[in-house]
């Protein structure tokens, strides 16, 4: 009797804690470098906010850093950047509103990367991805059932322990209600972050995020889309990225580097072309500048492996049916063409979208087999088709119709380094992995 009163006092007092709290969401951790980490939080009303962390086992020597004023002009979101850490740290943190602790229920953390180039083999590491996060809202859902479940998963996802989430697009889902105004993006954004569920992977895990059509815009949307500009800057307030396309060219392609991995995430909607434009070299997913930027970061990087994600997968020939770069047969041929000439090794495509998830390869005898790993959905409803030309392409026992995640593994000593492939399901088991090596991601 008396552990059910104490199990009645404690569910009484979160709710009421949860009530007096001042945080719609996070905080979450965003880009890390060797010496700095953003961190990113969304309170409630006007707040001030800020962060005491310290490396992990050593709580005496906390230290603090700048405190930021959340607006209602920015959604009441704030960016925090910490400065001045040292390279290949864990650190612990907390964070106060209002000069108060708002307690987490599990566990704050973030780290800075190692120095180890010239040092030391690269590190070890894991990365989560997926695409498709519908969060339900009855008031702007269609009728019937509910599209989104199993929000699960974000718990299952944070289990992992990744050292980074790529959000891979379609990381919300405006309706009808949302996409003709700025309030309606936001109001979007705000109702989405505040999923419980999303906390525990915001709080301990950088993520880095890209977009879709979803979290762009209308469904299919492409440049024309009128509140562009408005839903790129919403994004950069409900993101922690380091960069957000260039100083000229606007959107939300970015490249960071992991360890000895180097990530290239596009953005396949603020520059597109309509899907029924012409097939020519002016119909384009990306934009001109936007390829030429990415092949010139390309060839330019060293990196082991090269990780390309696009909300849209880049290597499915049945362009004629679904959202591919093959919709969009000259740049398809163009950059692939480059790819090959240039002899870039070490890619690995990453994409979304699809609400099924599988792994797409395209052998090349006088090349490298090149692998496109789409992983949908995390929470929206789920798609079971497909057809001959893209069942010729799919590594068997791949093809996952339900919720689930992916994870990428990164290990092995410098000169045998390993990149292990894995999806999982809603509760987090092992639905399928693949092992590709280094050296088979070089030309010929």
């Amino acid at each position: 009797m008396k552990k059910f009163f104490l199990l009645i006092f404690a569910v009484i007092g979160i709710s009421l804690y949860a009530q007096n709290s001042l945080l719609n969401s996070g905080p979450m951790v965003g880009y890390g470098q060797m010496t700095e980490v953003m961190l990113w939080v969304q309170t409630t009303k006007p707040a001030a906010v800020y962060y005491r962390y310290w490396e992990s086992g050593d709580p005496k020597n906390k230290m603090a850093s700048t405190v930021e004023n959340t607006k209602e002009e920015n959604a009441f979101t704030a960016h925090t950047l910490i400065q001045g850490l040292k390279p290949g740290k864990q650190f612990e943190y907390e964070i106060l509103v209002n000069g108060k602790i708002e307690k987490r229920s599990y566990p704050l953390r973030f780290q800075t990367q190692p120095l180890w180039q010239w040092r030391t083999d690269p590190p070890a590491f894991a990365v989560a991805f997926g695409s498709c996060a519908y969060i339900n809202e009855p008031e702007a859902d269609r009728p019937g059932k509910s599209y989104g479940a199993d929000f699960e998963i974000f718990s299952s996802i944070a289990s992992k322990n990744p050292d980074l989430m790529l959000w891979l697009g379609d990381n919300v889902y405006y309706r009808e209600l949302d996409y003709n105004t700025v309030g309606g993006l936001r109001h979007r954004m705000t109702h989405d972050r505040a999923l419980p569920e999303l906390q525990a992977l915001f709080g301990a895990t950088h993520n880095y995020a890209m977009w879709d059509d979803h979290d762009f815009g209308p469904n299919d949307a492409d440049r024309s889309y009128r509140l562009k500009e408005a839903s790129l800057e919403t994004f950069k307030m409900f993101w922690a990225n380091q960069t957000y396309g260039t100083a000229k060219l606007p959107g939300v392609f970015q490249r960071f580097e992991w360890g000895d991995v180097e990530f290239f995430m596009l953005d396949d909607r603020y520059h597109r072309s309509p899907n029924e434009s012409p097939d020519d070299s002016n119909k384009t997913m990306f934009g001109k500048a936007q390829v030429q930027w990415l092949k010139d970061v390309l060839v330019n990087s060293t990196a082991t492996f090269k990780i390309i994600a696009n909300g849209n997968q880049m290597l499915n020939l049945a362009g004629d049916k679904y959202e591919s770069l093959a919709e969009f047969p000259f740049e398809h041929r163009d950059l692939l063409h480059y790819i090959k000439q240039q002899k870039i090794s070490g890619i690995l495509f990453l994409s979304g979208d699809r609400h099924m998830t599988e792994l797409l390869q395209v052998p090349d005898s006088s090349f490298y087999t090149l692998y496109d790993y789409t992983s949908s959905s995390l929470t929206a409803g789920i798609a079971n088709f497909t057809n001959e030309a893209e069942l010729k392409m799919r590594v068997p026992g791949t093809f996952i119709a339900e919720h689930n995640f992916g994870m990428l593994r990164f290990s092995g000593p410098r000169k045998d380094r390993k990149l292990t492939l894995e999806c999982y399901d809603v509760k987090g088991i092992l639905r399928w992995s693949k092992d590709i090596r280094a050296s088979e991601l070089k030309s010929k």
